[in-house]
């Protein structure tokens, strides 16, 4: 085996972009290459798509990456990885069969199940399973998120594809990296390292600059490349993307990605629980930065659990207010609507954004926008009775109404839960090209998760003279959704910044720059390491994404408004 092991990435969910896996096939040298497709939402998706037909479940789009890629794959030599099997693997890996034989090619194509536990939801304690056709609040979805041995069994018998249904989204890598340097189960060390390389580049582009908080500093990304991770034996490894791509590699964006979708010093994972609080970062050159000091611990005794249901209908209309008078028009509005409304909706709920400006030199900056979501388990109730009625206030209303949304019917949302089970009570399967099945054993060293003991904060910064500026001038910061919480990681760039930033980003102050979570309950986390600070807020997404509790159902800009929010910040630290 080589010293290294060069495996890249091609897909960060589904409906990324499509020429990535050719473009990452023929920009340099790679032994792996690998695809996440899978989320929360995603899972919802695939599970529709399944009740319609039970041959479907998977992402087509890799099929149609592979009818164009598959021969170059095999011509280099290059091993796939992806867990676009979505709840289908078994079927995907069929339909791979297929396609290479359409296309005259000879390919060993293996898959990994048993996350589909939705059989055994009763038994489980996660409801009853659907009937043919799924009522609201019974679960469509419910999957374990397995580790990467099943994958390391279909690399080690040979497979050139090997597909899967929910693994972790670190597992596409880590399998691999296993299966090269032969690690065994109880190497956490190397094992974390390879989640941590794997979290990095599991997200496609934005390791090489997007959704970046300092983008402006990136020369060309226009057409940013997608990251390859240099894995180690040792479990340490280089992240880097192929030569003359766009985009940057830098100390700043993995550290970016490193804060995504994390909680606090411990990012658990079937294989093994990475030390996130011991990962080093430094500059290798140009686009490449060295990941080392990785520790791991052994996973816990438990696997998560996704489930996903059919919450009910929703609908919503947004009506434009513009010029003089925005709140009194708002009132109007909305109480001419709940008074019209004979039969009221389960929720219903009204956001006004206020985007207008005084004194504007366009209509469209004088104006506001008031947005009002209904759901109900009856879609009656969402409809066009709700609809409608919105529309026939058009002249009895606000001076100046006007709406964005035709009337129309309501349509279905999800809900995300998650859940836990022992590893123990899930079957876990690698099946090789030639059928056989394996069974892969969980973890017989576990343990349970616990929060880190906070480290000790910094010697403060010095106060001298301060500036009232955006926090976004001095730190960067990354969000995003963790079923209905999110996460926002902030970090900063120099030590004496990250003195400062600890001290004065408390929950507190996190709770004044966004009033949305006021009410909601926040969890500091402090990574020195990453000079990082990564707040959770509980429930800020309601039940998921699906369920669309407010305008960013992802929390994918959380963390740019709270860059944008205006804070006191030492005039030293201000470059």
């Amino acid at each position: 085996m080589t010293p290294v092991v060069r495996i890249g990435n091609c897909s960060g969910f589904y409906g990324d972009r499509l020429a990535a896996m050719r473009e990452m096939l023929t920009g340099g040298d790679l032994d792996y290459l690998t695809g996440d497709y899978l989320a929360e939402l995603t899972m919802l998706i695939l599970a529709r798509d399944r009740a319609k037909s039970p041959d479907r479940g998977y992402a087509k789009t890799f099929l149609t990456q592979l009818e164009d890629c598959l021969g170059t794959a095999l011509d280099r030599k290059v091993r796939i990885v992806a867990n676009a099997g979505g709840l289908n693997p078994a079927g995907l890996a069929q339909a791979v069969r297929t396609l290479a034989e359409r296309l005259g090619l000879s390919v060993q194509v293996a898959h990994v199940e048993g996350d589909d536990v939705l059989p055994r939801a009763g038994e489980l304690g996660f409801g009853a399973a659907p009937a043919a056709t799924s009522s609201v609040g019974t679960p469509l979805a419910a999957n374990a998120y397995l580790g990467a041995w099943g994958i390391v069994d279909c690399l080690n018998s040979g497979a050139d594809v090997v597909v899967t249904g929910r693994v972790t989204d670190a597992s596409v890598i880590v399998g691999p990296a296993a299966a090269h340097h032969g690690w065994a189960r109880t190497d956490y060390d190397q094992l974390a390292g390879a989640i941590a390389a794997g979290h990095v580049i599991e997200c496609g582009a934005q390791a090489a600059g997007g959704n970046y908080s300092f983008f402006t500093e990136i020369a060309d990304l226009t057409h940013p490349g997608f990251p390859l991770a240099e894995i180690h034996a040792d479990g340490s490894s280089v992240i880097t993307k192929h030569p003359g791509t766009g985009g940057a590699v830098t100390v700043d964006t993995v550290t970016a990605q490193l804060l995504y979708e994390i909680t606090g010093g411990r990012y658990a994972n079937p294989d093994a629980t990475l030390r996130v609080d011991s990962i080093e970062l430094s500059d290798d050159g140009p686009d490449r930065v060295r990941i080392a000091g990785v520790t791991g611990e052994a996973p816990p005794p438990t696997l998560k659990v996704s489930l996903n249901s059919i919450g009910g209908f929703r609908n919503e209309m947004t009506l434009v207010l513009t010029g003089l008078d925005i709140e009194a028009k708002a009132a109007l509005v909305r109480k001419q609507l709940e008074n019209t409304l004979t039969v009221k909706p389960a929720e219903m709920q009204w956001t006004l954004a206020r985007t207008d400006h005084a004194d504007a030199d366009t209509e469209e900056a004088a104006s506001a926008l008031l947005r009002c979501v209904v759901r109900d388990p009856d879609p009656a109730n969402v409809g066009r009775r709700f609809s409608s009625a919105a529309v026939e206030l058009a002249l009895a209303s606000y001076p100046g109404f006007t709406s964005t949304t035709p009337p129309g019917d309501g349509t279905v949302y999800g809900l995300f839960e998650p859940a836990f089970v022992s590893a123990t009570e899930v079957a876990h399967v690698a099946v090789r090209a030639d059928g056989v099945r394996t069974k892969i054993a969980p973890a017989t060293e576990t343990q349970e998760l616990a929060d880190v003991s906070s480290p000790a904060l910094p010697e403060p910064f010095p106060i001298g003279s301060m500036r009232r500026l955006p926090l976004g001038t001095i730190a960067g910061a990354r969000s995003g959704d963790k079923g209905g919480s999110a996460n926002v990681g902030v970090w900063v760039r120099t030590d004496e910044q990250w003195r400062w930033l600890a001290h004065a980003l408390t929950v507190e102050t996190l709770r004044e720059l966004l009033p949305e979570t006021a009410d909601l309950g926040v969890t500091r986390h402090l990574l020195p390491n990453l000079r990082a600070l990564n707040f959770v807020i509980e429930g800020i997404l309601g039940q998921g994404v699906a369920y669309q509790a407010r305008f960013d159902p992802q929390a994918k800009g959380l963390g740019e408004w709270l860059r944008s929010r205006h804070i006191d910040i030492p005039e030293e630290l201000v470059s």
